[in-house]
């Protein structure tokens, strides 16, 4: 058994798709996997797979979530090792000091055109900083998210692929909880 991360994007923000986290545990035992644990209720499910390619369990949570709830909600799936290698390619290891100014961004593939990126100007976003590493996209705001008109900007791009943040402690946590087994 391989252990999976599952990132749900959009689920209990304003009311909006409410996804409990008992039904999101649930969800997940009738698709099979094992040891499921919710990480908080914006949607992310630590858990044991056979070893399906993360893509197809992506695509089957995906599914049953649509069938089961009524809403669609896209789904991005890590394994752990995956998940260890975003943390230790962290470009800010300065930030995890204070980890609520370092965000992760996950995109569901590597964005095919990276052009609205490199066309920032950063220096105009200072001291707001990124760095686009594969799959991820690390985000560091040192007067928040909430503040950030860069984090606004990436976060509003159209890079033809699906994408959904996390902040460095949920990051380190939800590492830590598929360490646990």
């Amino acid at each position: 058994m391989t252990r999976q991360i599952a990132l749900l994007r959009g689920i209990n923000v304003g009311g909006n798709k409410k996804f409990p986290m008992a039904r999101q545990r649930e969800l997940m035992q009738a698709l099979g996997y094992r040891d499921v644990t919710v990480y908080l209720q914006s949607g992310n499910v630590v858990f044991a797979d056979p070893g399906t390619p993360p893509e197809r369990t992506a695509r089957a949570i995906e599914d049953r979530i649509a069938a089961d709830m009524g809403f669609p909600v896209p789904v991005m799936v890590r394994t752990r090792d995956e998940l260890a290698a975003v943390v230790t390619a962290n470009p800010y290891p300065a930030a995890a000091a204070e980890p609520k100014t370092l965000h992760v961004v996950f995109l569901s593939d590597v964005p095919a055109d990276t052009a609205p990126l490199d066309a920032l100007d950063r220096a105009a976003y200072a001291p707001d900083e990124f760095r686009l590493i594969g799959r991820e996209l690390y985000l560091h705001c040192p007067n928040g998210l909430g503040r950030s008109k860069l984090a606004e900007k990436i976060l509003g791009m159209r890079l033809g692929v699906t994408v959904t943040a996390r902040n460095w402690n949920t990051v380190t946590r939800l590492l830590a909880l598929a360490d646990a087994v």
